[in-house]
């Protein structure tokens, strides 16, 4: 399995390609901001998106709308990871089209658990 990462934050992006590629045994690329994203999700093709909401210049409802445009991208799963867990915001999240949402901070030791958890759901 394939998980692209889109997040601003090296150390996030770090943890996050450590616990689902150590841990979980899934192929992780990642992306520092959400227009690199945009172009290597079109690339590599993942099988999910783990996006992070606020990020400077393109956010990530931007950056989800941008993936949405693009037919190579278009049904390529998303789940939001924010700080921000309002249960209204995690809400308009998933009215907009993603899978799911994940809060930070997670347990890096579980993180490819749930979000495989979230895919089967979803099949």
């Amino acid at each position: 399995m394939k998980a692209l990462i889109i997040d601003d934050e090296d150390d996030v992006r770090q943890v996050i390609r450590l616990s689902l590629g150590r841990v979980g045994g899934m192929d992780v690329v990642d992306a520092s901001s959400g227009s690199a994203g945009v172009g290597l999700a079109a690339e590599t093709r993942p099988d999910f998106i783990l996006l992070d909401l606020m990020m400077p210049d393109m956010d990530g409802v931007e950056t989800f709308g941008r993936l949405r445009e693009d037919a190579r991208t278009a049904s390529i799963p998303v789940i939001f990871l924010t700080a921000k867990a309002l249960p209204s915001e995690i809400e308009r999240l998933r009215r907009l089209g993603a899978l799911d949402v994940v809060v930070k901070p997670f347990n890096p030791m579980t993180l490819a658990d749930q979000l495989r958890e979230i895919l089967r759901g979803a099949a």
